[in-house]
């Protein structure tokens, strides 16, 4: 979704193939490298991944704010706001809210775990038409 990191992962990509002894890259080459590199069917990696998890673990799903999700995952708002959330949005995963930041069914679905029991998970945009912005 992000040109930036598309162009970073495939020069992972073609890195892993290089030490592989590989003179091209195929589908399967991509995979296992893109594995390697904690990147899902989805494209996520394991930043991603803490972001989602810490916000429907430690906050069962939202809303929570961004300084708060910053500072749990001790990584600077920018970061957040600029690197990790516009891809996560894209997706469906994260709504923006007046309250904060909301975790969607399809992120818990995504990561395999149930939604809270009365959490507010997607709340915002289900209920009042919210899209965050």
């Amino acid at each position: 979704g992000t040109p930036r990191v598309a162009g970073r992962l495939l020069r992972r990509v073609r890195d892993f193939a290089a030490v592989d002894g590989l003179s091209s890259i195929d589908a399967k080459a991509a995979d296992r490298a893109l594995q390697r590199l904690e990147v899902d069917e989805r494209g996520l990696d394991a930043l991603d991944h803490r972001y989602l998890r810490c916000i429907a673990v430690s906050f069962s799903g939202g809303p929570v704010g961004v300084e708060t999700v910053a500072a749990a995952l001790s990584e600077p708002r920018d970061a957040i706001e600029e690197i990790i959330e516009p891809y996560l949005i894209q997706q469906g995963f994260v709504n923006r809210t007046p309250r904060g930041r909301v975790l969607t069914a399809a992120a818990f679905a995504h990561l395999g775990l149930p939604l809270p029991a009365g959490g507010a998970a997607g709340q915002g945009a289900l209920f009042t038409g919210e899209d965050g912005e």
